[in-house]
């Protein structure tokens, strides 16, 4: 896979041979910018030549952190860390009242962010994090590539339509693992600034939207026949 960046402007080719595809990124926020740049540090240390153990460590640390609640390991918190000047809540807080002792949506959402990495980094020797790679462009991508493509929309399709954010990062540790098994990249910090709008007010139906659009238009090969008329369709019998 080639990746090449310039001006929010990705050129992508899946395989070798494939003609280039060339599409606007997405531009990340401050909170994914902060989870980019956590990522992309643990992700230099475990594809060194020899790789830190400290670093290996901690990505088997982290995979068990998935679905858990955020601060759940002290020793994971210079890779789950949300910084003092990054807004941790929806100004409306959901319109429920909150205590500092309840995790913030930007603290789920680095943790979650980050733990799913450590699930798709695992036993790669690639690149599992990479620049611009929004979930649904890594969903059609996978579809291509998948044994069992149709597997593969149903468990999205399961996304797109989970009432919970709970059940969003179930989803999303099933697809995820599905893109670690035909090695294909995700931008986790795009990811981190999804979840915690999806945590938001109104912020499932505007992620769930930008998951879809990224799909459909990175195409999933799926030829669609059009070329049938009314004259070539069954009449439907009037008793």
């Amino acid at each position: 896979m080639t990746v090449v960046e310039a001006d929010q402007t990705i050129v992508e080719t899946d395989r070798p041979g494939e003609p280039a595809r060339k599409r606007r990124g997405r531009r990340r926020r401050d909170l994914g910018e902060h989870v980019a740049r956590t990522v992309a540090v643990l992700q230099a240390r475990v594809l060194r030549t020899v790789p830190q153990p400290e670093a290996v460590s901690a990505l088997a640390r982290l995979r068990r952190g998935i679905g858990r609640t955020p601060g759940f390991d002290y020793t994971l918190e210079r890779y789950v860390q949300v910084p003092e000047h990054l807004p941790r809540r929806w100004a409306s807080g959901g319109g429920a009242e909150v205590t500092d002792a309840e995790a913030t949506d930007a603290e789920h959402a680095v943790h979650d962010a980050v733990t799913l990495y450590a699930l798709h980094q695992q036993s790669q020797r690639e690149r599992m994090h990479v620049d611009g790679h929004g979930l649904g462009q890594a969903m059609a991508t996978l579809v291509r590539r998948a044994p069992g493509p149709e597997g593969v929309r149903r468990r999205f399709a399961a996304l797109g339509t989970a009432s919970s954010y709970e059940e969003s990062i179930y989803h999303l540790r099933s697809l995820v693992t599905m893109l670690r098994q035909q090695q294909i990249p995700l931008d986790y910090g795009l990811l981190a600034d999804d979840l915690q709008t999806l945590r938001g007010p109104d912020g499932r139906p505007r992620v769930q939207a930008i998951w879809g659009r990224e799909f459909f238009r990175s195409g999933t090969g799926t030829d669609v026949d059009t070329s049938a008329t009314p004259t070539d369709l069954p009449e439907e019998n009037p008793s």
